[in-house]
């Protein structure tokens, strides 16, 4: 499932990297000025996040134990990208309080996963 929901996350990085002028210009305008002034290393700390997290589910499969620092390195990307969205953008104000609902989930999933990985670093199951 880990690698499913990390794949999943690949793919909407990719949709939000390739964005075509097209599908921007058809955002209301609030939602494509966020868009606009989304700084790159913003994007940079997205991929690693998903890309990361694919990674690690790719090691938790393989019962490697490296699964456990790259989940961690995932998700200290997770909360620095979640955290400049929420907190130093207008992403609230322009999409309502609802826009929190996502970012917590993810934030909840790349938790869980350190969490899981350690314990099953720790029950023998990763070498």
């Amino acid at each position: 499932m880990a690698l499913i929901w990390n794949l999943i996350g690949i793919m909407a990085f990719s949709m939000d990297i390739m964005m075509s002028e097209e599908a921007l210009s058809a955002m209301p305008e609030a939602e494509r000025l966020l868009y606009e002034t989304n700084p790159a290393w913003s994007k940079l700390v997205y991929g690693i996040a998903v890309f990361g997290g694919t990674l690690g589910s790719i090691l938790l499969l393989m019962k490697n134990s490296a699964a456990n620092r790259v989940f961690v390195v995932s998700f200290l990307a997770i909360v620095i990208q979640m955290g400049y969205s929420l907190l130093f953008t207008k992403a609230i104000e322009v999409n309502g309080p609802t826009v929190v609902i996502m970012p917590a989930t993810i934030t909840l999933i790349g938790a869980f996963l350190i969490w899981y990985s350690n314990r099953c670093k720790t029950a023998g199951i990763l070498v």
